[in-house]
């Protein structure tokens, strides 16, 4: 079934669900793997890694700062994480291991922005969002897999959000964070 408010994008990611886990349930790490280029940092005092319940905040910028406090509403360990924010959408990863087509173990990633469940879907199209999530979504999927990895295309040197870095291996992008394969902020 084919829903505008269920945008689901997949990439394979030679890494373990554990690995791409702890990436995703660590907020000071969103900001790293962000294809928006709207999150700019968790907010201090937050859980430094997340779990069902957990309320964690982020400094934001979508032409203006702002920020937003989000409810983890979905978590299996290794294998699913889910948030969402006042206004109700989901933002969802889900991991499966599995092998690429040379053999390669890894992990099938995932990544949806759900909003079938919200009121005011026009304010939604308004914004434009169902315009820009699928390419906003590749973006953050293909900054994972460098951020993990090293390699992915559209995701290495000369495309994190900020120009004054590289998002690729070993290299800080954030104060007290390493965008390194397997780097884990905390």
């Amino acid at each position: 079934m084919n829903n505008r408010y269920l945008v689901s994008r997949e990439r394979f990611i030679a890494a373990s669900p554990q690995e791409i886990f702890e990436v995703l349930a660590t907020p000071a790490l969103h900001s790293v793997i962000d294809g928006s280029e709207t999150v700019k940092e968790a907010q201090p005092r937050g859980p430094e890694r997340l779990q069902l319940g957990s309320k964690f905040g982020m400094e934001m910028n979508m032409k203006m700062d702002y920020k937003i406090l989000n409810t983890v509403s979905e978590f299996e360990e290794g294998r699913r994480i889910g948030w969402h924010h006042f206004y109700g959408h989901v933002w969802r990863y889900l991991l499966v291991a599995t092998t690429d087509d040379a053999g390669t173990p890894g992990t099938l990633v995932t990544e949806q922005w759900d909003a079938r469940q919200v009121r005011g879907k026009f304010f939604l199209r308004l914004a434009g969002y169902l315009r820009r999530h699928p390419a906003s979504i590749e973006k953050t999927l293909a900054k994972l897999d460098w951020h993990l990895t090293g390699t992915g295309t559209g995701a290495g040197p000369g495309t994190d959000p900020d120009p004054g870095t590289e998002a690729g291996p070993g290299t800080v992008v954030g104060p007290g964070t390493e965008a390194g394969p397997g780097t884990v902020a905390g």
